[in-house]
């Protein structure tokens, strides 16, 4: 079940709650990818709010939304860099993406193979892939105040069995958003207190969203369909018809 693009550009855009989520995830994405300088760096599903560092600096930067989604033109003031596409036909040359993320993506599609086998397509080699989800031990995933509380939530294990299956090599992990998808103003307030506390003690609370960084493989192990089934089944052959006597 996809939102509706404006509800995402509200909850991130017009929402305290959600600038602040904007804020945690972005500051960890560049963590990870400190440097993009003449790379191409692409996002799908709603990843606008987390690629605007890498305007910049980056080759090319490219907003990917699905279209039951629906589409808005990102980036704010400047020349429009989203496009409106299939969940899993990505109007995108083969390898020529060097860093992907996808943000509330993965969790909401119709066809979860369809898209990750998509996600390596458009990879080139050396390429890496950020998936921002959902964590079903976390309070995000069981609250429907924000866009995390839609769609199927992951355990780590889930999404890295997953991505293992689609030939992407799972490099690091880390959990954010430990404080309560709440607007109240204790839970603001001490937003970053629980952040820390979170990050430190990682056994005693879960955090709401997980980001999990993950290589892709090359050569692929996966064989494709039109090689492990060659041949039609005999119940579906055309039975000689007899001839006359």
């Amino acid at each position: 079940m996809h939102l509706d693009v404006r509800t995402l550009r509200d909850f991130y855009y017009r929402n305290a709650l959600g600038r602040v989520a904007q804020k945690i995830v972005r500051g960890h994405l560049q963590t990870l990818w400190p440097d993009t300088h003449g790379r191409t760096v692409a996002g799908y599903g709603f990843a606008v709010p987390l690629l605007r560092p890498f305007l910049a600096q980056s080759r090319r930067v490219v907003g990917l939304m699905p279209a039951p989604q629906g589409v808005m033109h990102w980036p704010n003031g400047l020349p429009n860099v989203s496009v409106l596409c299939d969940e899993t036909e990505w109007p995108l040359e083969t390898g020529h993406v060097d860093r992907l993320v996808l943000m509330h993506g993965l969790e909401t599609c119709d066809n979860a193979t369809a898209l990750l086998d998509e996600c390596y397509r458009v990879l080139g080699p050396g390429g890496q892939a950020a998936f921002v989800v959902p964590n079903r031990s976390g309070l995000w995933a069981r609250s429907d105040r924000t866009p995390f509380g839609y769609g199927r939530p992951y355990s780590l294990s889930q999404l890295e069995s997953q991505l293992k299956a689609h030939d992407f090599i799972p490099e690091a992990h880390v959990s954010v958003l430990y404080q309560p998808p709440s607007t109240r103003r204790f839970w603001m307030r001490t937003g970053p207190f629980w952040e820390k506390v979170g990050r430190a003690i990682p056994a005693a609370m879960a955090g709401g969203v997980m980001i999990v960084l993950a290589s892709k493989r090359y050569p692929p192990t996966r064989r494709p369909l039109t090689d492990r089934v060659r041949d039609p089944l005999e119940v579906l052959a055309p039975k000689p018809v007899a001839k006359p006597v």
